[in-house]
């Protein structure tokens, strides 16, 4: 009897742990319906299950079809909105061809009282919304969802455009357990493949299938058929110091690179660096402005026509067009403009204003090229082949003396030879009709440091009064810069509202330029004494360069990318006047990062009357691997807990 039990209780357990999702195709399991977490990740709203894409050529009237299935579980209520279903329609310039979609089937799948329950999405709630001029949406809502649904949905997609093959994401902002992709290639058709990702397949193969395609004139062509698959693939989780998730999303990417067609004629759709430098120089949008004479006497002063020194004329123009024109937030590298529009409007786009920079400086004698940039939200531009919808930024490069400059006008806050920190993504395709195009390094120019100085006493009030001095050089100062200029009353309200048991008066700056290359500022600060405790425990840190720690992901597969390298150093010094004695002081400490890519440290002494606290911090690269994540993650921790914890224990005299 008891070794029955026994045996029964063993079966029940076996049976319990044995409960998986069903992730090998669109069918709904009790499983996947019962089990309402998901053991790798507890934080997930939501859960993939089981995903295949399929996309080929229709064997006779070459239409790329795509075939997708998706099955998702909703664990949480933030995860409806993966029931809220957006699919992107193509259409070109003229309207003549199109994307089309068809068979949209989807199914909501519910357990109540042990009873399956089925929602049939209604065809009546399938819509169509116009995105812009070449995107239409498809749009439908997934009906009767709440945590613990099984969503499924399918559809196929007719495409006329061989150049824009089905793109395949493998990882999204929710983990899933399989994600398949078939592609079937004709051999005629030539693609550039970009496989971009951490993640790894467990299937990659690849067969030829003969005859898979066929012309009107009797020709034939075989295709290569291949398979994809991932499984066990964690959610991407964005975290502070990233550039574009794009840049990592495990994912495959196609670009038609050539097409042969059956009668023997070749298209090359991927072209040269030195066929699209000549399209360049030859198309009406950016070579044409760019070749454009302007009557500069017109805009500029005598004084900065004449002006013999190369760098102040460089100078004085760019602050000209910085202050006179204004950038209307269109990032659109080739959308419609001209630069005579521009001087009559005094507002443009990226282009028209930093062209007009580059014709107005070539004009006067200083040697420019234009450089074409992807910012930081973009991606990375594809540095194999040129791809120019990869671009979405122009630049100007100035040569003055034998140093270059690197200049963007659209910025009210920038100094000469500084870029917007979106513009800081490595490097830029420098455009040179005449020597033909050439990638360059896009690098910070100056150093960024941040350096607090906070002089403090002990009043005969038991009052702790002082002057906190700051001086903030490269993109740090800009940032500060930006937001005093913007509106001074604002920064300082804000900056009294940080600390808020701290009096904070009589602030004032020097920094008297808003693109002025440091910023500076003095304030007063004032805090009382409790009489009543015999002990005082005081935390030296009235400013704290950081509040939390940035990296908090258990494992982060991308790299930390900070744009510019980062210093800070803050010195405390309180004059206790003998009115205090020191009990306790923290323990000086400090870390070195692997490499020596960075390093703190922080110390405190006692001189006669005065305590001194010094903290230093230094981030020396702009890039940190992903192996450097967890000594990052731990690194920044001992920062954060040193600024908050670190107390100094004085009792009176």
């Amino acid at each position: 009897m008891n070794k029955t039990l026994l045996l029964l209780a063993f079966l029940s357990y076996f049976a319990l742990s044995a409960q998986t999702f069903n992730s090998t195709d669109l069918r709904v399991t009790k499983d996947d319906l019962t089990l309402n977490t998901y053991e790798k990740d507890s934080t997930a709203n939501a859960l993939v299950l089981y995903e295949q894409g399929n996309s080929y050529f229709h064997k006779h009237d070459h239409v790329l079809i795509t075939e997708e299935k998706h099955k998702v579980k909703i664990l949480k209520n933030e995860g409806f909105e993966k029931a809220i279903i957006e699919i992107y329609l193509y259409k070109n310039n003229s309207g003549t061809s199109k994307e089309e979609i068809k068979d949209i089937i989807a199914t909501t799948y519910n357990l109540e009282n042990n009873e399956l329950i089925t929602s049939k999405l209604d065809k009546n709630n399938i819509f169509t919304e116009k995105y812009n001029d070449n995107y239409s949406i498809i749009k439908f809502t997934l009906p009767n969802v709440k945590p613990g649904s099984v969503i499924t949905y399918s559809y196929t997609l007719m495409s006329p455009f061989m150049w824009n093959y089905k793109d395949w994401e493998f990882q999204s902002d929710i983990p899933k357990l399989y994600s398949e992709y078939r592609a079937s290639i004709p051999g005629n058709w030539l693609y550039h493949k970009k496989l971009i990702g951490t993640e790894k397949f467990v299937i990659n193969n690849s067969e030829i299938k003969k005859n898979c395609l066929t012309s009107f004139n009797g020709g034939k062509a075989d295709c290569e058929e291949s398979i994809y698959a991932m499984k066990d693939i964690p959610a991407f989780i964005e975290e502070d110091y990233m550039t574009s998730e794009r840049n990592y999303l495990a994912r495959i990417d196609y670009t038609l690179k050539t097409f042969k067609s059956m009668d023997g004629i070749v298209k090359n759709y991927t072209k040269t660096w030195k066929d699209v430098d000549k399209e360049f120089k030859t198309e009406n949008g950016i070579g044409r402005q760019l070749r454009k004479k302007i009557d500069f006497e017109t805009l500029l002063s005598p004084e900065i026509i004449n002006n013999k020194d190369a760098l102040e004329k460089a100078k004085a123009i760019y602050n000209y067009v910085q202050n006179n024109y204004t950038w209307n937030g269109d990032y659109k590298l080739f959308s419609d403009f001209t630069i005579k529009e521009l001087t009559k409007t005094k507002t443009g786009n990226v282009s028209a204003i930093n062209i007009l920079l580059h014709n107005l400086l070539n004009q006067t004698g200083v040697s420019v090229k234009p450089v074409l940039l992807s910012t930081r939200p973009n991606g990375y531009p594809t540095k194999i082949f040129p791809v120019i919808d990869d671009f979405n930024y122009l630049i100007v490069k100035a040569t003055i003396n034998g140093k270059d400059y690197l200049l963007d006008a659209t910025n009210k806050f920038l100094a000469f030879g500084e870029l917007p920190y979106k513009c800081l993504n490595y490097f830029g395709r420098q455009l040179d009709f005449k020597e033909g195009s050439q990638w360059i390094d896009i690098e910070p120019q100056s150093l960024s440091r941040i350096i607090y100085m906070a002089n403090a006493t002990i009043n005969e009030n038991d009052e702790i009064t002082g002057t906190v001095t700051d001086k903030l050089t490269g993109y740090d100062a800009y940032f500060k810069r930006k937001s005093y200029f913007e509106n001074p009353e604002e920064y300082v309200d804000e900056l009294i509202n940080n600390t808020p048991f701290i009096d904070i008066y009589n602030h004032e700056s020097s920094t008297t330029k808003k693109t002025e290359n440091s910023f500076s500022e003095t304030y007063n600060f004032e805090y009382t004494i409790d009489d009543n405790i015999n002990l005082i425990y005081l935390n030296p840190f009235i400013v704290k360069f950081f509040k939390e720690n940035p990296f908090k992901l258990q494992e982060r597969t991308y790299p930390v990318e900070l744009g510019y390298k980062r210093n800070y150093l803050y010195n405390y010094v309180i004059d206790l006047n003998n009115k205090y004695k020191v009990q306790e002081l923290p323990k000086p400490t400090g870390i070195v990062l692997p490499n020596n890519a960075g390093d703190f440290s922080f110390s405190t002494q006692q001189l006669g009357t005065k305590v001194i606290v010094n903290f230093k911090l230094s981030l020396k690269s702009v890039i940190y691997p992903t192996e450097y994540y967890p000594y990052l993650k731990e690194f920044m921790s001992k920062v954060v807990d040193i600024q908050k914890n670190s107390i100094i224990v004085l009792s009176k005299n």
